[in-house]
């Protein structure tokens, strides 16, 4: 098995995540606690259009403010709420319930391969598209 790195481009910036499979996590875990598992239904931006890897600039203003509201919602949520798959709910971490004790909610859970909190990272990202007036990519390596 082949373990392939993921990150966000804006221009010549480069924001490291960490594995394919992580970030599908933290989209998992978004569709199935706050949508209900109707993907997208409730953050269209964020789960159709920063997940499929393009986020325009038309379309970043709202998914910053979906991304706020996806911190705000996943911070009322204890770390045991993650979902790995939503399409295989029994799939579970690599590593297990063998969490930091720092993580206390969804809204931190994440962390990516640079030890950075994914949500603030995502934040970072969008806004330096913003600043740029270029679209934003998750690629991978």
């Amino acid at each position: 098995m082949r373990i392939v790195a993921v990150g966000i481009k804006v221009d010549f910036l480069w924001y490291s995540i960490g594995t394919g499979d992580f970030l599908h996590s933290f989209f998992s875990t978004i569709c199935i606690n706050l949508e209900n598992g109707k993907w997208g239904s409730n953050y269209p931006v964020i789960m159709t259009k920063l997940y499929s890897g393009l986020l325009t600039t038309e379309d970043q203003n709202e998914a910053k403010k979906e991304l706020a509201e996806i911190q705000k919602e996943l911070s009322q949520l204890l770390p045991e709420k993650v979902v790995w798959d939503a399409e295989d709910l029994s799939t579970t971490p690599p590593w297990g319930n063998q969490i930091s004790e720092d993580v206390t909610s969804l809204a931190n859970y994440y962390i990516t391969s640079d030890r950075k909190d994914l949500i603030s990272v995502m934040m970072e990202a969008i806004d330096e598209a913003i600043d740029e007036s270029v679209n934003l990519e998750i690629k991978s390596l």
